[in-house]
């Protein structure tokens, strides 16, 4: 069966059903608009897009990976900001000869990506048009916590991060280099399906979100477009240095390093640069990267790990390191635009 063989009322009929409904919704999804109740009047808003061909493929993600993956973007977002995500609006655009059954499998991936947080589908809108799109507003929650920005940072903060790094792209590489099957001709290795999985359907870090705010974050933003390019959007926007540490030591080196062989060939100098790239700028594992004071370090969670130093921009000097607001990676600096670009392209 096709979209276009159902009118709207019937797809629907099939799709609500599967639709998580939020706790704090007195009037759900039915009439022109949902009525949510926050406790707390400031709301935090966010909206992300979603396109065939230039964010998710049919042939390397289901139904359900989309669903899933729209979801865990859009709650990342309002989690950054240390709010506790609450609901999504949901828009879908479809040509009439998608499956019914495709539609199907996004509700039930919505639902999935809710379910960690206890977020509620309460609303939304279908449409036809030439290919898929998705478009998601979350709102979230900030339950009396001050919203947690990027521009906060302070010289002598701790760099922090909780979540995977990487993943995400190196999940996106196998795939690009036909190694789709290889979680069937690697069935030791781990590692290929975990980055497959992150690629398709990515899970943030959501409960880190509103405990980094409860531990003290000064500054917190996901990383999406890579941790190289977020990094320097804090350090912009807080006026300061962020110094990365050796990213033989950041998490999930070691684990990104088989499947960057696989992907090069085998082992080394270019499995190790493409590990290394997929870890500073490889995008869409939705993990919170987070500024603290010194003294907030035994109130982390139990994820977040410390990856670097928060430092003063200084006057230049002659060796011309890094003395602006930007990123530094071991004290060098860094390639901050090598993440992704919407319109810049990879």
């Amino acid at each position: 069966m096709r979209v276009g063989d159902l009118s709207e009322e019937e797809l629907l009929a099939l799709i609500t059903p599967l639709l998580p409904r939020a706790a704090q919704t007195p009037v759900g999804s039915g009439d022109d608009c949902a009525v949510l109740f926050f406790p707390d009047a400031r709301t935090a808003v966010s909206t992300d897009v979603l396109v065939e061909g230039h964010h998710f493929r049919t042939e390397w993600s289901t139904g359900r990976d989309v669903g899933e993956r729209a979801a865990a973007q859009n709650l990342a977002d309002a989690a950054a900001m240390g709010a506790r995500p609450v609901a999504l609006v949901v828009g879908l655009v479809m040509p009439p000869t998608t499956p019914v059954a495709w539609v199907r499998d996004f509700a039930e991936g919505l639902a999935r990506g809710c379910e960690p947080c206890g977020a509620g589908v309460v609303g939304g809108d279908l449409s036809g048009g030439e290919s898929l799109v998705v478009a998601v507003t979350v709102l979230g929650d900030l339950e009396g916590r001050a919203p947690v920005l990027r521009s906060g940072a302070r010289p002598g903060d701790l760099v922090v991060y909780a979540g995977t790094l990487g993943r995400s792209a190196a999940g996106l590489a196998l795939l690009s280099a036909g190694k789709q099957t290889a979680a069937e001709q690697y069935r030791d290795l781990s590692q290929v399906r975990d980055c497959l999985a992150a690629f398709r359907a990515p899970t943030p870090a959501l409960v880190a979100g509103p405990a980094l705010a409860d531990a003290g974050a000064t500054s917190m933003m996901d990383v999406s477009d890579g941790l190289l390019r977020d990094a320097g959007r804090i350090a912009r926007a807080s006026g300061v240095v962020i110094d990365l540490d050796d990213p033989g030591n950041l998490p999930d080196m070691s684990f990104l390093e088989p499947v960057a062989a696989l992907v090069a060939g085998g082992r080394g100098p270019a499995a190790h640069a493409l590990a290394r790239g997929w870890l500073l700028t490889g995008g869409e594992d939705h993990g919170m990267l987070a500024t603290v004071p010194p003294e907030a370090a035994e109130r982390l969670p139990a994820d977040a790990v410390v990856i670097g130093r928060v430092l003063a921009p200084q006057s230049p000097m002659a060796d011309g390191l890094g003395h602006r607001p930007g990123v530094l990676v071991g004290g060098q600096p860094a390639r901050e635009h090598a993440g992704w670009d919407h319109f810049a392209g990879a």
